[in-house]
């Protein structure tokens, strides 16, 4: 059972803590001494401050001991303990619980678990040409996949992904699933479905700032792509350039100033050609005469006798 109160030879003994202490250290990192923890029957450990940089709030702990009737201090183990505030460092977690969107770059391999819940078995077809689903067992991996998957450190082969491998001949029961999407050995679940249509319509949907100032939706705009199968009914890529989603997949409920239909500007009205009038000659107006009559006003040089 653990003493209270520490054994007063060990508790003395902080000289002979520090020392052991100092050794472990580098020089100068051990600070003032904090306290004596009895930890049982003889058994005391000295702290110390912890000067290390990027420790702090640590503590060098040197435990001492003696043996029952002796009056020799012994030095046990010293280590470097983490205090009630010490900077630690975040609790570890697996990569791929560490993956976010985005972390991948050219050469990385991210391999998908075979209970991967957003994966099912697909139905493809056989080399004889006969059809059948795929279970856990019957589920087909590429060649090289699983031993890339296997080996984290793995070279990635050079090549252009462009380049596929050879396929069986057009107009066969295989080559049909292949062009229907059904020749691969896994396919989006429902579960995968539902997850990705939940992460795009909460990055482009109608619930969006950009949605609820637009003045219209995606559904009515010329530039949606729709996607096949049964996404169609709910979303579509972006094909404007101009537009903030422009090649992301998009809810049909979303919207943007950048629709079609927006704001088609009419066109300018064209001036009036002008009007150039040269032959109209003004009649001069009338003046009244000394007579009380009145004359017509002559031209410039005639009042004077002028041709």
């Amino acid at each position: 059972m653990r003493s209270r109160t520490p054994d007063r030879l060990c508790a003395e003994a902080v000289d002979l803590a520090r020392t052991a202490a100092e050794e472990a250290a580098a020089p100068g990192t051990v600070g003032e001494h904090v306290d004596a923890v009895a930890d049982g029957d003889r058994v005391v450990t000295h702290l110390f401050e912890c000067k290390e940089p990027g420790y702090r709030g640590w503590r060098w702990a040197v435990t001492v001991a003696r043996a029952s009737r002796a009056k020799h201090v012994t030095l046990d183990e010293s280590v470097l303990l983490p205090g009630p505030d010490a900077l630690l460092a975040p609790e570890w977690v697996p990569w791929s619980e560490r993956l976010r969107p985005g972390d991948m770059g050219p050469g990385d391999l991210l391999p998908t678990e075979a209970e991967d819940l957003r994966l099912e078995p697909g139905i493809f077809g056989g080399a004889d040409g006969a059809d059948g689903a795929g279970g856990a067992e019957g589920v087909g991996v590429a060649p090289g996949v699983a031993e890339l998957a296997d080996a984290e450190d793995a070279d990635v082969e050079p090549g252009s992904p462009a380049v596929q491998p050879d396929t069986t001949a057009r107009g066969s029961i295989a080559a049909v699933a292949d062009e229907l999407g059904l020749g691969r050995p896994r396919v989006l679940s429902r579960y995968g479905l539902h997850a990705a249509a939940d992460r795009w319509e909460e990055a482009y949907g109608p619930k969006t700032a950009m949605a609820q100032a637009a003045p219209a939706n995606c559904v009515s705009c010329g530039f949606l792509v729709p996607l096949a199968g049964s996404l169609r009914q709910a979303f579509g890529i972006c094909a404007n350039e101009f537009g903030p989603a422009d090649g992301h997949v998009v809810s049909l409920g979303y919207g943007c100033g950048g629709h079609s239909e927006a704001a088609i500007m009419p066109k300018p009205p064209r001036p009036a050609p002008p009007v150039i009038d040269e032959t109209v000659v003004d009649p001069l107006p009338l003046r009244p005469d000394r007579a009380g009559g009145s004359v017509e006003e002559s031209g410039p040089g005639e009042e004077f006798g002028h041709s």
